[in-house]
């Protein structure tokens, strides 16, 4: 078996150098479990896609579920995307068939962290790239309750509105987030939250500082509050 090099290498963008591990660099040259074109060569009974490939992200996850054992045992991947987004899920398909296959359950409670974890961490720029296999995936598994008559299992992605007038959900927020808004300030000078619905602006702090502490929990990018 090849020895996984796990030295970081340095890319320099705009002046700025990024840090991407040995993780990284050698699940973007050899990804794992990627479909080359077309679909999987296994029979599969759930099928996710996020995102648009017109838009320049998208990815699309294939699942075979044993229904009887309920654990993943095959899993095959597509995307649109850039080096960060398919080293991310090149390692997370690794996770859900490795040892027999994850359990479903605990499949649908892997989170970014849990990926950027395994992957030794990408630059913080960049780790917005690895939220599409967490969503496609969440996807496919919902497929597959549904595929399988297990309607109730379904998990429901739900929005909630903050901005009321200007119809600025809490998923908004968090994009923006994912995207580089890395303070109270940022955050609703990218989505104008609060700018229909002053009286939203505490909740849309709050929510600012929860996603940027979930993201970004290493970085000194503390939330400014309102003076």
């Amino acid at each position: 078996m090849k020895k996984l090099n796990k030295s970081p290498d340095v890319i320099s963008f705009k002046g700025t150098p990024w840090l991407y591990s040995g993780i990284v660099k050698e699940h973007f040259l050899n990804p794992k479990n990627f479909v080359i074109k077309g679909k999987p060569t296994f029979k599969w009974n759930g099928v996710g896609m996020v995102g648009s490939p017109a838009c320049g992200d998208m990815m699309k996850i294939w699942l075979l579920i044993d229904q009887k054992t309920d654990r993943i045992k095959k899993c095959g991947w597509q995307t649109f995307g850039c080096a960060s987004a398919i080293a991310s899920t090149s390692v997370l398909s690794v996770m859900l068939v490795e040892k027999g296959g994850m359990k479903v359950e605990k499949a649908l409670q892997i989170s970014q962290m849990d990926i950027l974890k395994r992957l030794g961490g990408l630059p913080s720029r960049k780790i917005h790239c690895s939220v599409l296999g967490d969503k496609a995936l969440k996807a496919a598994i919902n497929d597959y309750f549904r595929n399988t008559k297990q309607g109730s299992r379904v998990v429901a992605e739900g929005s909630r509105m903050i901005d009321k007038v200007l119809k600025i959900t809490d998923k908004d927020i968090e994009d923006a987030v994912l995207h580089g808004a890395k303070s109270f300030e940022e955050v609703v000078e990218r989505t104008k939250a609060g700018k229909g619905d002053p009286s939203c602006l505490p909740l849309v702090e709050e929510l600012a500082h929860f996603y940027i502490s979930k993201y970004f929990p290493c970085e000194n990018c503390a939330v400014k509050g309102k003076k």
